[in-house]
């Protein structure tokens, strides 16, 4: 098992995503945001079941950083309650994980 964790977010725009994106490699929070188009989410919200279209964010980092993570999102994400859930990496290709953990770390 690995200390790193692919996490996952929803945004209701492109724009957002992207923020959202730049922001968490940019501070290193992690190592790659992968910005997925057009999924549709069905979701009970407030006593009403939803339908919408979201992109989804599919974020590289460490198990370390999650509490980081979770705040920034909720600083800059539009929505009331974002999605953050996170599952661990147990193993991988040992290149992409020392690239990892090259990005989760200051210089």
């Amino acid at each position: 098992m690995t200390d790193k964790v692919i996490a996952y977010t929803t945004c209701s725009d492109g724009a957002e995503a992207e923020k959202l994106a730049r922001h968490l490699v940019e501070r290193r929070l992690a190592a790659c945001v992968s910005i997925v188009p057009a999924v549709r989410s069905f979701y009970r919200w407030k006593g009403d079941v939803q339908d919408e279209q979201e992109l989804l964010l599919i974020i590289k980092a460490s198990r370390g950083s999650l509490s980081a993570l979770r705040k920034e999102i909720e600083k800059l994400h539009s929505y009331d309650l974002p999605q953050l859930v996170a599952i661990p990496i147990v193993d991988g290709s040992p290149d992409y994980l020392a690239w990892l953990e090259r990005e989760l770390t200051t210089p």
